[in-house]
């Protein structure tokens, strides 16, 4: 698997040779710094744990600085890779170029918070009538038994807190590798805010 910490800036859009436009997500790829490997023989499975992101010494915890082996600057975001392709060791740092040649890759990330929703945003229901007179227009109905077991089943769907979940979407089109300005260009959208961080990594389907 190849698969990198990256930082969504937001959306824009290109044209192609032929001026058709396609709207695309922008995501800023700094280098990543492979802080451990982990191998059969040590951990049972192989992978590489990658840092992204600066931060200060005196802002992570013991065990957290204990991560980063002798030589190493400490980072914000950690993330584990199983099975990583590109041959590395820890220390190294890895870029946008892994990318050169993907076409699709799966974009991960926590989708934006819409806060306490009712079930017709939430879920799609239809609800009543809108017409006069009508006393049920956007309530979810009846959420249990009037006969033995007298309670709601579990995963009722039910208002409740909507979004801030981890989402991922595949085979995302990559349109432009810039490697200059290390930016990865995909096409549509992909979960999360404007500079929250991601996992992009290599479709798997």
């Amino acid at each position: 698997m190849i698969g990198v910490i990256a930082e969504k800036i937001g959306m824009t859009q290109v044209f192609d040779e032929k001026g058709v436009l396609t709207p695309v997500t922008v995501i800023k790829i700094d280098e990543n710094l492979v802080v451990e490997q982990r191998t059969p023989e040590k951990n049972g499975y192989s992978s590489v744990v990658l840092g992204y992101g600066e931060v200060k010494k005196e802002r992570l915890t013991k065990p957290l600085l204990g991560q980063f082996g002798e030589g190493l600057e400490p980072k914000k975001h950690l993330k584990e890779v199983t099975d990583f392709e590109v041959e590395c060791k820890t220390g190294d740092k890895i870029g946008i170029e892994i990318f050169a040649n993907i076409d699709t890759v799966d974009i991960t990330g926590i989708s934006k918070g819409k806060g306490f929703q009712g079930v017709v945003k939430r879920y799609g229901f239809g609800g009543g009538r809108q017409t006069h007179g009508s006393k049920f227009h956007r309530e979810p109905g009846s959420t249990g038994q009037n006969t033995f077991p007298h309670h709601t089943f579990k995963n009722k769907k039910m208002p409740g807190r909507m979004g801030t979940d981890k989402v991922t979407v595949q085979n995302i089109k990559v349109v432009k590798v810039d490697v200059e300005n290390k930016v990865l260009l995909v096409a549509g959208a992909v979960p999360g805010v404007n500079k929250s961080i991601i996992m992009v990594r290599k479709s798997i389907k």
